[in-house]
């Protein structure tokens, strides 16, 4: 496998397609997002890798600094931008109360997650899903990215399947002004 890794280490989706540097999800970046779990930029630990790749699953700690008034929701997008395909692999999707302003290790767990989070579909699954990338193919960066919605976004979607609609759909529907918005990028290399 890390001859696979390095035959593609100059193949990058890179940051052109991540959630971040969608028109329709720029606002203003008021939203400081951090975690107990890693620095900004910092590897990311073990723990917090897919099971296949020795971890255990387990969603980091995040915390964030009060949303905008007028806040209706917050969506939490998760992201590989160094997969090698022309676009991000997104890894988790989720929708917050705007009331909450952290989230305990393991809270976007598949099968309880916390209070005021709402598991939507990503590319690979449901709920968190760690980090795993290719064997050699140099460090991958994890980018958390939390939007603070003017609307709920089953509103600014329409009255479709907002929970298993695929992100390459949902996403770029998503008409609600961005209020704020923050991220927090970890790193992880095989």
């Amino acid at each position: 496998m890390r001859i696979l890794g390095r035959l593609l280490k100059n193949r990058r989706s890179g940051d052109a397609h991540a959630a971040w540097n969608r028109p329709n999800l720029h606002g203003p970046e008021l939203l400081e997002l951090r975690s107990r779990s890693f620095d900004h930029l910092g590897a990311m630990p073990l723990e917090h890798h897919a099971k296949y790749a020795g971890g255990q699953n387990v969603s980091p700690h995040l915390a964030w600094n009060p949303p905008p008034t007028g806040t209706a929701q917050l969506l939490l997008v998760v992201e590989d931008t160094d997969v090698p395909t022309p676009k991000p692999a997104v890894h988790c999707v989720v929708l917050i109360d705007p009331d909450v302003r952290s989230l305990a290790p393991g809270a976007l767990a598949v099968k309880e997650p916390a209070p005021g989070v709402t598991l939507l579909r990503s590319v690979i699954g449901r709920g968190y899903q760690g980090p795993a990338p290719i064997k050699g193919h140099g460090p991958h960066h994890y980018t958390f990215q939390l939007f603070a919605l003017a609307t709920t976004l089953a509103a600014t979607a329409g009255k479709t399947a907002t929970e298993s609609a695929r992100p390459s759909v949902l996403l770029p529907s998503i008409t609600a002004p961005v209020l704020a918005r923050g991220r927090l990028i970890g790193t992880v290399e095989r």
